[in-house]
C-alpha cells in the first residue's frame, strides 16, 4: 500500500488531473477496511491525503463526487475542510443530504457544512441524521450551530418518536436535556 500511496500522491502532486485515475483506485491498493482515524476508513484517508497534495484539487472535486462511487464520494465529502472549495462544496453537501446512505450523510454533516451551510440547510441536516441513526457526535458544529429552530424541530421529532410508542434516539435525549437543563 505504502508504495503504490506514495507514487500516487506523487503524481497527484504534479498533475491534480492525475486524481481522476488513481482516485477510483485507491481501495484496490490501500483496502477499505477502518483506519486509526474515528469514523474513517484506509482508503477515506488515503484519498483525502490525496486531495491535500494536489495543487488545483477544489477544481476536481466536483467531477470526482459526480462521478464517483459511494466510497469516493464521501472522502470528497470529508475533503471539504480541507481542501478550498469555497461555496462551491455547498453543492456536494446539498446532494449528499438528498441520499439515504447513512455513511454519506454523515460525512456530509462534517466540519465544511458546519462552516458553509445555511442556518436552514444546517438545521435541516441535522435532523436528516437524527433521522437515519447517525450519531450526533458526527455532527460537527453542534455546539455552536444550535438555535431554537434547530431545538424546536428537535423537540418535535422526539415528541413524535415519543407519541409513535417509538424510542427516541439516546443522543438527541441527551443534546435536549443538556438544552432544556
Amino acid at each position: 500500500m505504502t508504495g503504490w500511496l506514495e507514487g500516487a500522491l506523487a503524481k497527484v502532486a504534479a498533475d491534480a488531473t492525475a486524481l481522476r485515475t488513481v482516485f477510483p483506485a485507491v481501495g484496490r491498493h490501500c483496502g477499505r477496511g477502518p483506519s486509526d482515524v474515528p469514523g474513517r476508513t484506509v482508503d477515506d484517508v488515503a484519498r483525502v491525503r490525496l486531495l491535500q497534495a494536489a495543487p488545483g484539487a477544489a477544481a476536481e472535486l466536483p467531477g470526482l463526487y459526480r462521478h464517483g462511487d459511494a466510497a469516493e464520494k464521501r472522502a470528497v465529502l470529508h475533503a471539504l475542510s480541507v481542501v478550498d472549495i469555497g461555496d462551491a462544496g455547498v453543492e456536494l453537501v446539498a446532494d449528499a443530504l438528498r441520499t439515504n446512505d447513512t455513511r454519506l450523510v454523515a460525512a456530509a454533516m462534517g466540519e465544511y457544512a458546519a462552516t458553509h451551510l445555511d442556518d436552514a440547510a444546517y438545521r435541516h441536516g441535522v435532523l436528516k441524521c437524527v433521522f437515519m441513526g447517525v450519531p450526533l457526535a458526527n455532527v460537527a458544529g453542534l455546539d455552536r450551530r444550535t438555535d431554537e429552530e434547530l431545538l424546536r424541530m428537535l423537540r418535535s421529532f422526539a415528541a413524535e418518536r415519543t407519541a409513535a410508542g417509538r424510542e427516541v434516539p439516546a443522543d438527541l435525549r441527551t443534546l435536549l436535556n443538556e438544552q432544556d437543563g
